[in-house]
């Protein structure tokens, strides 16, 4: 990537002394700027020559940014625009990043933000047409979160031809450019956390941190500590300074999975910190600047949940500004047996055996499953068949899954463990099948895992989670 210093802004306002403001300190930041005061004055600079950045004021003469935001982006891809508006005009502004614009500012245009805002834009990725990538393998995703290395899903591109995954894709190439806060919606396992991610990483914010945090794993006596951090000292236990998800995030993204949990008074917190864009740790006695973009997620519906007092109206708007939903393996079955290949291949790459195959009663079985717990169900129970297959061909039996698309097997399940729950029951037969094969070779446990079809490693992980000594 070239330096900062070679690049060229296009500054367009009709107002003289603002053009001026905004060039002048451009030109301090060590960029060329050229400014315009109309639609057409713009339109023939850009024709003229290329540009790193538009900054455009939403009134014009002849038109409004809304007109320079759409011409950019049907011949000039590349460049990322940024919306000036009037002070208080939060519609204009959200209709600006609604349409694509990379961020906005407010008159009177605060240089500081102005400086931080030239700044993310010019380092933006160029634009990928992820069209023309065929999803035919698992592509890595850098991982921050200390759990992501047990799923295939975080580890994963949003796979798939059909057009609702390919929808989503081209949004998320679209958001990725943006600095708008997104609310991702879809049911459990359909990939939300996964298209945080690829915003983040083809986001001006990549080189920074991204946080993970699921509102709904933390309890509420913590949740301060946790999201603002705590001086020493502010309580019993606090024996060092720690910083919180807040401030971790700075200058990176913020994914607040299941933000529909948050209780009220925590709302409250975070909504100020939005708006103040400063964060104050337990027991400080000063705030302290952050600027992470927010991305918020939950397979709740907020617009009800805000209807009935449960959700603050006002931080709902705030993280709601535009809407990306992830479909349900339902509404994409074309594309199961493309994930299938690809999470069976990565998690035989995971326990270091070979990758097995699916025999045809398998593969129908699967392709007519309801699957309520989506792709991670899917992974859960390809990862199952995988440890309890025979001859490394998984058969429709080693599934447990009915026929009419609810998981476990009755026929095979004895009248006292009818009622047993599912994943209790599962664990019962992997554990019956891990204890029969260390019997057999008197738990000699290298053997065992060579007889299981399975690494070393990996039995060592299921001994410990089935509690076997």
């Amino acid at each position: 990537m070239t330096s900062i210093e070679t690049k060229r802004v296009l500054v367009v306002d009709d107002e003289a002394d603002i053009r001026e403001l905004v060039v002048l300190t451009l030109m301090r930041m060590g960029i060329e700027a050229d400014s315009a005061e109309t639609c057409a004055q713009a339109r023939a600079r850009l024709a003229e020559r290329s540009y790193d950045l538009c900054l455009t004021d939403m009134r014009l003469p002849d038109g409004d940014g809304l007109a320079v935001l759409s011409h950019i982006a049907e011949k000039y891809g590349n460049t990322p625009v940024a919306v000036i508006t009037a002070y208080g005009s939060t519609v204009n502004a959200v209709a600006a990043l609604k349409a694509g614009a990379f961020d906005y500012l407010a008159k009177p245009i605060q240089l500081k933000q102005l400086r931080e805002v030239v700044t993310s834009a010019l380092h933006l990725p160029r634009k990928v047409d992820r069209q023309q990538k065929k999803a035919t393998s698992v592509e890595p995703i850098a991982s921050q979160s200390a759990n992501d290395g047990q799923s295939a899903l975080v580890h994963s591109r949003l796979l798939g031809e059909s057009a609702p995954i390919i929808r989503a894709r081209e949004m998320i190439a679209k958001l990725a450019r943006s600095q708008a806060p997104v609310y991702i919606t879809g049911e459990s396992g359909t990939g939300k956390e996964v298209a945080a991610r690829l915003m983040h990483q083809d986001s001006a914010r990549r080189e920074a941190q991204f946080v993970a945090v699921n509102c709904g794993a933390i309890p509420e006596n913590l949740m301060e500590s946790e999201f603002f951090g705590y001086r020493k000292g502010a309580f019993t236990g606090a024996d060092t300074d720690r910083q919180g998800f807040l401030q971790a995030a700075d200058g990176g993204t913020l994914f607040l999975d299941e933000v529909g949990d948050l209780p009220l008074p925590m709302q409250v917190k975070l909504l100020r910190v939005i708006q103040e864009k400063k964060v104050r740790r337990v027991g400080d006695t000063v705030e302290k600047p952050v600027d992470f973009r927010i991305i918020s997620a939950t397979h709740k519906n907020l617009a009800e949940k805000v209807q009935v007092g449960e959700f603050r109206k006002d931080l709902f708007y705030r993280l709601n500004v535009i809407e990306l939903k992830m479909p349900s393996l339902r509404e994409i079955p074309e594309d199961i047996p493309l994930m299938v290949n690809a999470l069976m291949t990565w998690l035989s790459q995971q326990a270091g055996v070979p990758l097995p195959s699916l025999s045809d009663d398998a593969q129908r079985a699967l392709a007519d499953y309801d699957y309520p717990g989506n792709v991670r169900e899917l992974e859960n129970i390809l990862e199952r068949a995988m440890a309890l297959c025979d001859g490394n061909v998984i058969c429709k039996e080693d599934l447990y899954l009915t026929e009419n698309g609810s998981e476990s097997s009755p026929e095979s399940i004895a009248p006292g463990e009818r009622n047993m729950p599912l994943h209790e029951y599962l664990d019962k037969i992997e554990r019956e099948q891990i204890m029969k094969v260390l019997e057999q070779t008197r738990f000699n446990k290298t053997q065992a895992a060579k007889l299981l079809g399975i690494t070393f490693r990996s039995l060592r992980y299921r001994l410990d989670r089935l509690g076997i000594e």
